[in-house]
């Protein structure tokens, strides 16, 4: 197996895949199973690929065959290393007293590790009330119990040993549906404010 980081030029020769002597060679074929031949160049026993990105990274072949025996096959995998992108962070508007959720994506090799900050502080696991759940390509910030406190912007940090990105999420307030409307007799619904507790 090989790995390459993106945008790096790659290049093959039929040792990567193991002994393929077979004097004479008559053809060298390297040939990606997937992908075409566009950015490629081979020259006889050698494949060489400019500026490799990870929509490369797979399985490789190498077939040598002469006129004396029958065609020899070797594979050798490709792993693209890249920093991490951050595909989705939405914001997410819940009510207080609900449970909310921010998610952050990122997409990265090697996976990307996560963390989640608000004013500059970093949140930790164990937090009272927030809970931080991290998968390989995906990141969690629960709130159980939102409160209003708890809304307002905060940074999903994604890195990986090459490099490092960040996106600013919002958990905003949101009405519960039906909440604080009610129908007049003979009009249309309008909002009515909501009674304050006594005591508050």
């Amino acid at each position: 197996m090989k790995d390459e980081r993106q945008d790096k030029a790659l290049i093959f020769s039929s040792q990567e895949f193991g002994k393929l002597a077979m004097t004479p060679t008559k053809i060298a074929d390297m040939r990606h199973r997937v992908q075409t031949a566009v950015g490629f160049v081979s020259e006889d026993e050698y494949l060489e690929i400019q500026g490799i990105t990870r929509e490369q990274s797979g399985d490789y072949e190498c077939s040598a065959s002469n006129d004396v025996a029958a065609p020899v096959v070797r594979r050798v995998k490709v792993t693209v290393n890249y920093p991490p992108y951050i595909s989705e962070a939405k914001g997410t508007g819940v009510p207080v007293g609900q449970k909310g959720t921010l998610q952050c994506e990122a997409s990265a090799v090697p996976s990307a590790e996560f963390q989640w900050y608000k004013d500059d502080k970093r949140l930790v696991e164990g937090k009272k009330g927030v809970k931080v759940e991290n998968r390989p390509f995906l990141s969690k910030l629960i709130f159980f119990n939102v409160s209003e406190h708890d809304y307002g912007n905060y940074t999903c940090v994604a890195s990986n040993k090459l490099g490092h990105t960040n996106a600013s999420i919002t958990l905003f307030g949101k009405t519960e549906p039906g909440a604080g409307w009610e129908k007049r007799e003979g009009g249309p619904v309008e909002e009515v404010p909501r009674e304050e507790t006594q005591g508050q």
